[in-house]
């Protein structure tokens, strides 16, 4: 303590060191900057040293390799301390680094879950060698995990390193704020042996000592110029939800004479560290950034967030409220600027939300089944070929995996033999042409990357990289106009296009350049379009509005005036034939019920977030009482999965596709959404064009 110049411990470090240090399975939870890593770190330390252990036997897991970056000087400080060692493995570690650590392991290795896939199908086995007395992992920003398929991807490949050494891992979870932690907990370890606990002290209210604002700026350039305006002389960490839009506002900001930094996921790693780095040593200053900055990241001392528009959810916000407040007493602060009428909604309507105590739960993507379809590939790689029934012992015991029952299982290993993606001589299965084909180029990094990717070129100044972009972005571009970019902040004018190794050549410039980034939005949630019904039915004004805030909301709630607070509107036009259901339900739950209504047989709907639009069609009375003999799940299996949308599901091609739909259906779609939106009462009103 003396030596970190630390006077206690906080509540999470002291309640968390009987249970970790019992080898229970933990989730420990706290806000940003609430001592988790230690919490974690400390007690395993002392085990390491009280059983006088050697070799590796700790693995620490980061979502991101840049937060792996970040705790690695701190973790080696911690490990140095008390006469033992930590080191970093992940993609840009040298081939001569990685050597020194197989020939000398640490006792704590920082890595990420492709990084521990490709030790374990490596050709050689010293990878394997090394990780085979593992017996604690660490896992960073667990939820960041839980909420996708990588969280699927990491258990399977824990329950193959417990295979590997003969026995049950320790697991221990670190997590922010999340709505149900003991859920959290059981997807990391139910199924597991030995005890497990949620450590969680007790928190202050979610609205205590914080300062919450929301303005209406209209527009992404205002949105500058208030920035620029307010707080100077203060480090400013500025979020926006879409790498374009980060690259547009630092434009805009840099026209206006302000210092400014970018960080987002397109960004090369050395544009992204240079960033970081210097907006760390600086002070009146602001980055822009899209959630890359959301973890927990080391950027300095911040004394603002700045949110443009809104953050997908509340546990994001969250996530960005915690980086300030840092200092003893300063305040946690966020102000939202709303450059549009809709994202003004949505960022009051989730600061109520909020409000209310409400933060969303993880929920761990259905059935991965393309995620078994992996395993049974990456185990054929790693055994150098696996036994037609023997991948069952390494993975099966993951829940998803074995609920799934035999006939399940057995249906996805035969459409891999009949596909030729996995070959089999009757003993053993090993890789097929087209799982060659599919899977296997560049050392079977296709296989090892969990996500689809977007077809990118690789931006180049000269030999420096500068990031990647969108293959669309130069669709706009011929000889007499060439095409003009952003990136990293700075614009560039493409000199030439290499389409066969997708890489663009650019040269400065000070033509206005905007570069394309495809994204995966599928609408607002079902929370969030509630809230905002609920906003739009409300007389009330929030004291954490700006007077423009309350006039726009005041406009928006005189042109939504005909909604109703306890039933959904129903609009019947007799001229036009046409009816619009107002549900507030999100755009998911709303194409699920167009597409069971097409089904019925009416053909012309379309839907947004907040309403269903039904052409041809004057009493509506008759379809609503088709709808109500139909089941939600019979809705939600209605649900149309084009090709395209099948697509974005990694390794898809490993399943049978009606079984690939299906899980796409689940994953998407909830039905208790679906059961919600046709049980609320309904007022049917005509009305004349």
């Amino acid at each position: 303590m003396n030596t970190l110049g630390w006077r206690s411990l906080r509540p999470l470090q002291e309640k968390s060191i009987p249970p970790v240090l019992a080898g229970h399975h933990c989730v420990l939870l706290a806000p940003t900057a609430g001592g988790k890593t230690e919490a974690a770190s400390f007690p395993v330390l002392s085990r390491i040293c009280s059983e006088r252990r050697s070799g590796l036997s700790v693995l620490y897991i980061c979502p991101l390799k840049a937060l792996l970056n970040n705790l690695h000087e701190r973790l080696s400080g911690y490990a140095q301390m008390v006469g033992r060692s930590c080191d970093l493995w992940h993609g840009d570690i040298s081939q001569g680094r990685r050597a020194k650590i197989k020939a000398s392991p640490p006792d704590i290795l920082l890595t990420t879950p492709e990084s521990l896939e490709v030790m374990l199908i490596g050709q050689r086995d010293d990878g394997r060698n090394m990780l085979k007395d593992v017996d604690t992992v660490i896992i960073d920003e667990i939820h960041a995990f839980a909420g996708d398929d990588r969280g699927w991807h990491l258990l399977s490949i824990l329950e193959r390193l417990g295979k590997l050494g003969g026995r049950e891992i320790q697991r221990i979870g670190l997590s922010a704020t999340v709505g149900n932690p003991a859920e959290l907990l059981d997807w990391l370890a139910g199924h597991c042996e030995g005890e497990r606990v949620v450590i969680q002290p007790e928190a202050a209210a979610p609205t205590d000592q914080t300062e919450v604002q929301l303005d209406y700026v209209g527009s992404l350039e205002n949105a500058a110029v208030v920035i620029s305006r307010l707080y100077r002389g203060e480090k400013r960490l500025v979020f926006c939800d879409s790498r374009s839009r980060v690259e547009e506002l630092g434009n805009e900001l840099r026209r206006l004479g302000v210092s400014v930094f970018l960080s987002h996921s397109s960004l090369s790693a050395e544009e992204r560290s240079s960033s970081e780095r210097a907006f760390a040593e600086a002070r009146d200053c602001i980055i822009v950034s899209t959630s890359t900055l959301e973890l927990g990241i080391d950027v300095g001392d911040l004394d603002r967030v700045i949110q443009i528009d809104a953050p997908p959810t509340v546990a994001s916000f969250l996530q960005r409220l915690g980086r300030t407040g840092r200092r003893s007493g300063a305040l946690r602060n966020c102000l939202f600027l709303a450059t549009s009428d809709q994202a003004l909604l949505r960022a009051a309507a989730l600061i109520n939300l909020w409000e209310e105590g409400f933060v969303e739960p993880i929920v761990p993507p259905a059935r991965p089944l393309h995620l078994l379809a992996q395993q049974v590939m990456a185990l054929g790689l790693q055994e150098k070929g696996i036994g037609i029934h023997d991948w069952e012992n390494w993975v099966s015991r993951l829940p998803p995996f074995f609920r799934e029952g035999e006939s399940n299982r057995e249906e996805i290993i035969q459409h891999l033999l009949q596909e030729q993606i996995l070959f089999s001589d009757g003993v053993r299965m090993s890789f097929g042409d087209k799982g060659l084909e599919l899977y296997g180029r560049r050392h079977f990094l296709e296989l090892i990357s969990i996500f689809t990717s977007d077809p990118v070129f690789t931006v180049f100044n000269g030999r420096k990289e500068l990031g990647t972009v969108d293959q669309v972005t130069f669709a706009r571009g011929d000889r007499d106009h060439p095409t003009t970019l952003s990136l990293g902040g700075k614009n560039w004018t493409v000199t030439s296009l290499d389409w066969n190794r997708r890489q663009a050549f650019v040269i400065p410039t000070e033509v206005k350049g905007k570069s394309q980034w495809m994204g995966g939005k599928v609408g607002l949630p079902y929370k969030l379009s509630r809230a905002i019904h609920a906003l739009l039915v409300s007389d009330e004004i929030s004291e954490r509005w700006s007077e423009r805030a309350v006039n726009g909301i005041d406009m928006l709630r005189a042109d939504y005036d005909f909604l109703w607070p306890d039933h959904d509107l129903v609009t019947v036009d007799d001229t036009l034939e046409e009816v619009c259901w107002y549900t507030f339900s999100g755009l998911i739950t709303n194409t699920a019920i167009a597409d069971t209504i097409r089904a019925i047989g009416i053909k012309d709907v379309t839907t947004t977030d907040f309403s269903i639009r039904i052409e041809g069609l004057r009493k509506p009375e008759l379809l609503f009482g088709k709808l109500e003999a139909i089941s939600p799940e019979q809705i939600r299996d209605s649900f149309r999965v084009s090709d395209a949308f099948l697509s974005k599901l990694k390794f898809y091609e490993a399943l049978p596709k009606a079984m690939a739909k299906e899980i796409m259906r689940e994953r998407i779609i909830s039905v208790e959404n679906i059961a919600a939106t046709m049980g609320r009462k309904r007022q049917i009103f005509s009305v004349r064009s």
